[in-house]
């Protein structure tokens, strides 16, 4: 709508528009801007040539990338992002699967934490094809180097540090890790050491009453007995375990880095009775640092990682890489009581978060 005024003169059409006085548009002001219709037509005129005289091939090159940026917008829209579970919903899920005195068993013949073959790289090169496919090739180039040459990476590492199943390549490498590596969980895990210390000793008095209480799995040792009492193995929740240790369960869910949703992530309590010896092995990943938190550490207790020893602190926690060459022992007196930890996986902190969610993707449990 163009508003004329009502006694239009020659000189009016000619006065240039003048700017208001003020800094804030007023209604008066409104009110006394006009458009001429000779103003209109020149307007119009202008733009219609300004659109001619545009490149063809600029708008060309223009429509095709709106053409291209709506087509991804409906394709980001459209696409349902696969939901990751947290710690606190592994419970549902484990409901369903094999569980035995409390332990998690694999189900799936499948599955790349359990089962060595020798399609297993292409496999993995497949989940994360799928992956790439879902979300973004993006960030992947260390996995799909680790994946591709994952055969000469194991055959070809020192034997000081052989994973079993996955090694993530230019990931820095050292048996022990500072505090400052997961600092946030470190923190949180020392600060609820009482919580944890308490929830164990519940549990560990229904020794008394049985040899292998409900929930406890007995390991193979060379002498000795070794214990461990899992809330997560291998990615899946312990239910029954969980309801037992209810603070400690719901502590996992704070962790910013804890490994929870692929089959390289445990949390457990591990029990070294006086005169055990735990033998010499590797982990299956580079991508984890191993937390182990002190609760009951003895005198004459080591843990041994690459060739190096350390000892446990009570209330402190200790990081180590397990693909590492690794043992611990127990050379206390039977009166001392016995060794414990709680220990938990955790992202090692030069994985991206991009590569941890597609990790997460690939070694899900039971793919």
């Amino acid at each position: 709508m163009v508003w004329v005024p009502l006694s239009p003169t020659s000189s009016d059409r000619r006065a240039p528009l003048r700017a208001p006085s003020t800094t804030t548009m007023s209604l008066e002001w409104l009110m006394d801007w006009s458009w001429s219709l000779d103003g209109l037509r020149d307007f119009i005129a202008t733009g219609i040539q300004s659109f001619r005289d545009c490149d063809a091939t600029a708008l060309v090159a223009v429509a095709c990338l709106l053409v291209l940026f709506v087509w991804y917008c409906y394709h980001v829209g459209r696409e349902q992002p696969r939901t990751y579970a947290t710690v606190n919903a592994l419970m549902q899920s484990a409901e369903a699967n094999g569980v035995q005195n409390g332990f998690v068993y694999c189900q799936s013949p499948e599955c790349v934490r359990c089962s060595h073959h020798d399609g297993l790289n292409q496999k993995l090169y497949h989940n994360l094809q799928e992956y790439a496919k879902r979300y973004s090739w993006s960030g992947m180039g260390r996995i799909h180097k680790g994946i591709r040459e994952q055969g000469r990476y194991l055959n070809s590492r020192p034997s000081i540090q052989k994973p079993e199943v996955f090694f993530l390549p230019d990931l820095p490498t050292t048996p022990y890790f500072s505090r400052d590596a997961q600092k946030h969980d470190v923190e949180l895990l020392e600060r609820n050491f009482q919580t944890i210390l308490c929830e164990f000793e519940t549990l560990y008095k229904a020794f008394s009453n049985c040899s292998l209480p409900q929930g406890w799995k007995m390991n193979s040792t060379p002498s000795g007995e070794w214990f461990t009492f899992y809330l997560v193995n291998q990615g899946m929740c312990v239910p029954r375990n969980c309801r037992r240790c209810p603070r400690t369960y719901r502590l996992l869910g704070s962790l910013r880095t804890c490994i929870g949703n692929n089959v390289f992530g445990n949390a457990c309590i591990s029990v070294l009775s006086p005169g055990t010896v735990i033998a010499e092995h590797y982990g299956p990943t580079n991508i984890r640092i191993r937390c182990h938190l002190g609760l009951k550490t003895p005198s004459n207790c080591e843990l041994v990682v690459g060739g190096e020893p350390q000892c446990w602190a009570e209330g402190r926690c200790l990081l180590f890489d397990d693909s590492f060459l690794h043992t611990a022992f127990h050379e206390g007196a039977p009166e001392e009581g016995p060794r414990v930890v709680f220990m938990v996986d955790l992202w090692h902190p030069n994985v991206a978060a991009a590569e941890r969610q597609a990790l997460d993707f690939i070694f899900a449990p039971g793919r």
